[in-house]
């Protein structure tokens, strides 16, 4: 097994715990083993995932909320395409949360992640999410200081109620280096079939740099919770993020052991004609 024992608690940020994230190596593997390792792990945790999505579907009673946060290119895509596509699509959702608009403005900033929650027997995956209103909103000053302070408390109080009436909440950063980002942004840029993601706002993020990594530590301080905690997933290698990712998304179920609901008759009731 490639990851340590205990893999949550390997990435976890414990709850009220001041964050540096330049203490945190974006390239480190140490956790995951080496890459022959994290692959044949990776290809037998999301079997397992895919068998334990289907219980719980069946079983109805609970739903997972996966959270994917990180800087452009840190492989949010990716995670979910490698640790969750073999996952039968019924019980699985994936929301992209991008620049709010229409009726989303209309709205308090929780809106649309609420509406977006998870259904009982589902796993629900958020492409970037409500964190957003505490990342680009405080680095552009998209909303006074004082209503972006408040939401911290708002968002611990929403994920809250989610745990209270079962959901379980796996929030991960994905934590990339600076030079890292540089190299999939020239590759979006030099391979004409990744030129769609490319965006002039990537470039305009990249030179706030320290202003989101600022906010991304202070996000992780103040809404790591003991019901929703933070993970940091070392991302510059993409194999050991899905390693880690899988791992916990799959120790997570694991504990949760869902069941396949009994019925209240015997097969040897009915005759088939």
């Amino acid at each position: 097994m490639p990851l340590e024992h205990d893999r949550s608690h390997a990435f976890r940020i414990p709850a009220d715990q001041k964050v540096d994230l330049t203490k945190i190596d974006p390239k480190d593997t140490s956790r995951v083993g080496n890459t022959d390792a994290a692959h044949s792990f990776l290809a037998q945790a999301i079997e397992d995932i895919n068998l334990l999505q289907d219980r719980l579907y069946a079983e109805s009673r609970r739903s997972v909320l996966v959270i994917l946060q990180g800087m452009d290119t840190s492989g949010k895509d990716g995670t979910v395409r490698s640790v969750f596509n073999a996952t039968g699509p019924i019980g699985v959702t994936v929301k992209p949360f991008r620049k709010p608009c229409g009726e989303e403005l209309e709205h308090d900033f929780l809106w649309r992640a609420h509406i977006s929650a998870p259904k009982k027997g589902t796993i629900t995956i958020f492409n970037r999410s409500h964190y957003e209103d505490v990342l680009v909103g405080k680095v552009r000053k998209l909303a006074p200081h004082a209503d972006i302070e408040k939401r911290y408390e708002h968002i611990n109080a929403f994920e809250k109620m989610l745990a209270d009436n079962g959901t379980v909440i796996l929030k991960f950063m994905l934590h990339i280096s600076k030079s890292e980002q540089g190299k999939r942004l020239q590759e979006r840029l030099d391979q004409p079939d990744k030129r769609w993601k490319f965006q002039a706002a990537d470039l305009e993020d990249r030179r706030n740099w320290k202003d989101f990594m600022n906010a991304y530590e202070l996000m992780l301080e103040r809404c790591s919770t003991l019901w929703a905690p933070w993970h940091v997933i070392p991302a510059d290698h993409k194999w050991a993020r899905n390693a880690a990712i899988a791992g916990i998304v799959h120790d997570t179920l694991a504990k949760m052991d869902p069941h396949y609901p009994q019925p209240d008759w015997k097969p040897g009731d009915f005759v088939i004609d």
